[in-house]
C-alpha cells in the first residue's frame, strides 16, 4: 500500500463530508430562506417579499454548487464565511465552540484514564483477565443519564458543584465525569481484553525471575499491548470533543457539537460548514499523532518484520455471570411482553414501582415494565445489526490499513447527530434512517482496531517462516492472519453494542429515528429524562437493561472464547513448533 493511499483517502472523504452539509438545505426539501426568517425573527410574517429577500441576501438562487464553490474559496483566504442567522463572522464562534470541546475533552480524558487504570490494575496484579462484565456496564452507561442524575444530586440537592455554563474549573467536573466514565470503561476493557497473553509471554517469567521489580515488568507489559490500542485513545478523544452534544446540552455548555447542532437545525449552512470542517480538522490531528505515537511504540520491528505475537491464552469467565445476566433479562423481557405498552392511565402517573406496575409507570401512566419489554425487540435487534454490519466493514478495511485509516478520521470526527440529521434529510426520519447514520460512523474505532492488529501480524516472525516453508497465501490468511485479528475486533464490537443502542435512541429523541409512542428503550429513557427528579425508575428500568446487555454480550463472548481457546490452545502451540522446525 502505497504512503500516499491514506493521504489521498482523506482528501476524498473530507470533500466529500463537506460536500454533503453543504447540500444539507436542498436535501432536507425545506426553503431554507424560510428557516432563517424565522430563526432571525419568529414574529415576522413569511412573505413571498419577505423570503426573496433573503434568498437574494444568501445568495439562494445561484444554487448549492455556487454556495460551496464561495465557502471552499473563502475558506482558503481563512475566511469562514457570515452566519445566515445572526450575522457575525463564523471564525470567532467556531474557535470559541472548539476551545470549550477541547478542554472538556481534556478533563473527560483524564477521568476515562483513570477508571481505565482502575481496571487494569488488577490484571496486572493476578496476572490473569475476567469476563469483564463490570467495565462493559461501565461502558454501557447513557452520557446524557449519567449527566442529569451528577447535576441533580451534586449541583441541585448538594448544591455542590455549578450546573450550568462554562465559566471556571469548576463547571468543568461534572461533564467531564459524565463523558468520561463510558470512555473509562471502554478504554480500560480493551486494554485489560489484551494484557493477559502479553503477562504470559517467556520474558515476562524471565524477568521476574531476575527480580526484576513489578512496576517495570507492567510498564513493559504495558508498552507491549498498547500499539494496537493507540488509535481507540485518539479516536475516543475525537469522539469526546464531537460527540458530547447531549451533555453539553444538560449543562449548557457552549461547545462545537452543541453549536453544530443549533446551526443544523436552523439551517446556518456557513456555520454548520465551518464547525463540521473544525472537528474534521481536528479528527485529522489526533487521527496523525496517533499514528505517530503507535509507530515510535513499535520501533523498527514493524518495518523489519521483527514482531512476536503474544500466545493465545484462555479467557477465564465463569458460565455463571452470563447465565445470571441472561436470566435477568429475559426474565424481565418476557414480563413486559405480557404486559399492554400503550395504555394510558393519566391517573397512575409517575407511579412507583408496585404489584400492579413492578416498573412503575412513566409520564403518561403507561407501564414501563411493558414498554421494556416489547421495545426489546427493536432496540436490541436494530443494534445488533449495525454492530454486525461494523464488524464486517471493519474486518474487510483492515486488510486495506490505507483506506482504513484516511476513512476512519473523517467518519469518526463527525458527530451522530450531523450524520443523523444529514440521512434523515436525503430519506426521511425512521428507524432504519437511524440506523443508517449510526452505521455510517461506528465502524471506524473496529477498523482502525482490525489495520493495527493485521499490520502487526503481517510482521511477525512467525508468518515470515510461514512464508518461507512455502505455505500458500490463503492458508496463511484464513488459518493465521484471520483468526488473530477477528476475536480481539468481535469482542471490541460486542463493547460498543450498548453505545450503538444509545446512539439510535439520541437519534430518536431528536425525532430523527424511532418516533413516540414507539417502546424502544432509548426513547424511553429521553422520555423519562424531563422527570428523572421525581420518577428515577422510568429512567433507571432502560439505563439498566441496556447494562445487563452489554455485561451479557461481553462475558457471553468471553465464556464462548475461552471455551474454543481451551481447545484450540494446544494445536496451535504444537503447528507452531513444526514450524520452527521446518524452518
Amino acid at each position: 500500500m502505497r504512503p500516499t493511499t491514506a493521504g489521498v483517502t482523506r482528501t476524498v472523504c473530507l470533500v466529500a463530508a463537506l460536500a454533503a452539509v453543504g447540500l444539507l438545505p436542498w436535501l432536507s426539501g425545506r426553503d431554507p430562506a424560510l428557516t432563517v426568517l424565522r430563526a432571525r425573527s419568529a414574529e415576522q410574517e413569511p412573505t413571498e417579499e419577505a423570503l426573496s429577500a433573503i434568498r437574494q441576501d444568501l445568495g439562494l438562487d445561484a444554487g448549492p454548487l455556487s454556495l460551496l464553490g464561495d465557502w471552499a474559496t473563502g475558506l482558503l483566504r481563512g475566511d469562514f464565511g457570515t452566519s445566515w442567522v445572526s450575522g457575525t463572522d463564523i471564525l470567532p464562534s467556531v474557535v470559541s465552540g472548539l476551545q470549550v470541546s477541547l478542554g472538556l475533552m481534556a478533563a473527560a480524558l483524564a477521568v476515562a484514564v483513570l477508571l481505565a487504570v482502575a481496571l487494569v490494575v488488577p490484571v496486572l496484579v493476578r496476572g490473569r483477565g475476567s469476563a469483564g462484565a463490570c467495565a462493559a456496564m461501565a461502558a454501557a452507561v447513557p452520557e446524557f443519564l449519567l449527566a442529569t442524575v451528577a447535576l441533580l444530586v451534586c449541583g441541585v440537592w448538594l448544591g455542590w458543584l455549578p450546573t450550568s455554563g462554562w465559566q471556571g474549573p469548576e463547571y468543568v467536573l461534572l461533564p467531564a465525569l459524565a463523558l468520561g466514565v463510558p470512555a473509562g470503561g471502554l478504554l480500560g476493557r480493551l486494554v485489560a481484553d489484551a494484557l493477559p497473553a502479553v503477562l504470559d509471554e517467556r520474558w515476562v517469567e524471565l524477568w521476574r525471575g531476575a527480580g526484576v521489580s513489578r512496576a517495570r515488568v507492567s510498564a513493559a507489559a504495558l508498552r507491549r499491548v498498547l500499539p494496537p490500542l493507540v488509535p481507540q485513545f485518539g479516536m475516543v478523544a475525537v469522539g469526546l470533543t464531537g460527540g458530547a452534544v447531549a451533555v453539553e446540552t444538560v449543562f449548557a455548555v457552549p461547545g462545537i457539537g452543541r453549536t453544530a447542532l443549533g446551526a443544523a437545525k436552523s439551517q446556518d449552512l456557513p456555520l454548520l460548514q465551518g464547525a463540521v470542517f473544525a472537528l474534521l480538522a481536528l479528527g485529522l490531528v489526533i487521527g496523525a499523532l496517533a499514528a505517530l505515537v503507535r509507530r515510535r511504540l513499535l520501533g523498527p520491528a514493524l518495518r523489519d518484520a521483527g514482531l512476536s505475537l503474544p500466545p493465545t491464552r484462555p479467557v477465564r469467565a465463569r458460565p455463571a455471570v452470563p447465565a445470571a445476566l441472561g436470566a435477568l433479562l429475559l426474565v424481565a423481557i418476557g414480563w413486559g411482553l405480557l404486559r399492554d405498552p400503550y395504555t394510558l392511565d393519566t391517573t397512575v402517573r409517575l407511579a412507583p414501582p408496585s404489584w400492579a406496575n413492578p416498573m412503575g409507570t412513566d409520564g403518561l401512566g403507561r407501564d414501563v415494565l411493558a414498554r421494556l419489554g416489547h421495545g426489546a425487540a427493536s432496540t436490541v435487534g436494530t443494534a445488533v445489526a449495525v454492530c454486525l454490519l461494523s464488524l464486517v466493514v471493519a474486518l474487510a478495511l483492515g486488510f486495506l490499513p490505507g483506506i482504513a485509516a484516511g476513512a476512519a478520521d473523517i467518519a469518526n470526527a463527525l458527530p451522530p447527530v450531523i450524520v443523523g440529521i444529514l440521512v434523515a434529510a436525503a430519506a426521511g426520519p425512521g428507524t432504519g434512517g437511524a440506523a443508517l447514520a449510526v452505521a455510517l460512523i461506528s465502524w471506524p474505532p473496529l477498523a482502525a482496531h482490525a489495520a493495527a492488529l493485521v499490520q502487526e501480524v503481517r510482521a511477525s516472525a512467525f508468518l515470515t517462516a510461514q512464508r518461507a516453508i512455502g505455505a500458500p497465501p490463503l492458508w496463511i490468511l484464513t488459518r493465521h492472519v484471520l483468526p488473530s485479528v477477528a476475536a480481539p475486533v468481535a469482542r471490541h464490537a460486542l463493547l460498543r453494542l450498548p453505545g450503538i443502542a444509545l446512539a439510535l435512541a439520541s437519534l430518536g429523541f431528536l425525532g430523527l429515528g424511532a418516533q413516540p409512542p414507539a417502546p424502544e428503550w432509548g426513547l424511553l429513557l429521553d422520555e423519562s429524562r424531563a422527570y428523572v427528579e421525581r420518577a428515577p425508575w422510568a429512567a433507571l428500568a432502560p439505563a439498566a437493561a441496556l447494562a445487563l446487555l452489554a455485561g451479557l454480550a461481553v462475558s457471553g463472548a468471553a465464556y464462548a472464547q475461552g471455551r474454543g481457546d481451551r481447545r484450540t490452545t494446544g494445536r496451535v502451540i504444537r503447528k507452531r513448533k513444526e514450524t520452527a522446525h521446518a524452518v
